[in-house]
């Protein structure tokens, strides 16, 4: 038997876990996370770089530690000797720059001991074993599997198109350029060519929705989550396959460039290709746990109860029933978890599950 924890997954939702485990008492000797890079906002700074993002769409939770105040606000207020990012967080309405939040992840890492836990092995089986989880060889009695998302959605017809990149990926912008999808990605892709001097077109087949998070507001609330964990299982499949179409904020900063270009004749939207010599999949990722080796195999091999062919069933603290109990937990994190958070893969959603497997670590050390 290992120590009494690990984190399967070395990103973001991993430490947020693994801060949240260190709140509640635990050492570094007692967490082991297994992941690919020691840097857990590897993976974000690759993305973030990409799409040139320079403010979080998250609010005044958008942090990796424990508790949700003081925040990231407190650090700008300090830097630019204002109240005004205090009362923007007292109002859930600040959004911390991506250097501020990335400088934090640094922080976090260094304060928590995330180094002295992490170990670069990916594991590829999780199965169930006489008190615990076996990954690979080694038994932990509870696991948090927080594997990220699972790889970057491209439309088949253009994975093999040399004029197409993903948004996600590093690149530049050609005179004229498609953009595919209407989400925030997209949207940010729209601003970033027209800034680069390219004429753009935004191609889509539904309007997005102006909301200022991923997820209407009430999702991130005790009582709109109450009722979503209260909806049947054909409803709450209907509703996160809803919930999953484009999405970007309303405001100024994103009509005025758009219309100015639109009168300019260099923004236009499209419903099909239209032969530009630069494709940016603005797409996402792919979505559901058969496109991650990983939880497809722990699913198969336990025979583990799924909904709409994407997401695994979870108790509500984002655990599995049919693999937890007083003894052991086996809980999900981040994206594959939107059964039990809708916003799973944001980093309230991360915090969510976080703190509800600490509950259960925390419950069993004490018994």
């Amino acid at each position: 038997m290992s120590g009494p924890c690990a984190i399967v997954g070395g990103g973001l939702a991993g430490l947020v876990a693994y801060a949240t485990l260190r709140k509640g008492g635990l050492e570094p000797a007692e967490i082991a996370v297994f992941g690919t890079d020691v840097d857990p906002a590897a993976a974000f700074r690759r993305r973030a770089s990409s799409i040139r993002q320079r403010r979080m769409r998250s609010e005044s939770d958008g942090h990796c530690l424990p508790a949700s105040f003081p925040g990231l606000a407190v650090r700008a207020a300090r830097r630019r000797r204002s109240v005004v990012p205090l009362a923007e967080t007292i109002c859930d309405r600040f959004h911390p720059t991506v250097v501020d939040f990335l400088d934090h992840v640094d922080e976090t890492r260094a304060r928590s001991g995330w180094d002295e836990s992490i170990r670069r092995v990916r594991i590829g089986r999780v199965r169930a074993v006489a008190g615990g989880f076996a990954l690979d060889e080694a038994v932990f009695p509870h696991v948090l599997l927080a594997p990220g998302h699972p790889g970057l959605a491209v439309p088949p017809e253009l994975e093999r198109d040399p004029r197409a990149v993903h948004a996600y990926e590093p690149h530049q912008y050609a005179p004229t350029v498609e953009v595919i999808g209407a989400g925030m990605a997209a949207a940010t892709e729209w601003l970033n060519a027209l800034a680069a001097g390219s004429s753009v077109v935004s191609v889509r087949r539904r309007e997005p929705e102006r909301r200022p998070l991923n997820l209407p507001r009430e999702l991130f609330t005790k009582r709109g989550l109450a009722s979503f964990h209260r909806t049947p299982s054909d409803e709450r499949v209907a509703l996160l396959a809803g919930w999953s179409g484009p999405s970007y904020p309303p405001g100024r900063d994103w009509d005025k460039p758009l219309e100015r270009a639109s009168r300019q004749g260099r923004f236009r939207v499209a419903g099909e290709l239209d032969g530009a010599p630069q494709v940016i999949c603005a797409t996402g990722f792919k979505r559901g746990f058969e496109h991650d080796p990983l939880l497809a195999a722990l699913v198969a091999e336990h025979g583990l109860e799924t909904a709409g062919g994407r997401w695994i069933v979870l108790a509500p603290d984002s655990s599995v029933p049919a693999l937890t109990d007083g003894n052991r937990t086996l809980a999900l994190a981040g994206a594959p978890a939107q059964w039990a958070f809708p916003a799973a893969d944001t980093l309230a959603g991360m915090k969510y599950a976080a703190r509800r497997f600490a509950r259960r670590v925390q419950a069993w050390r004490t018994r």
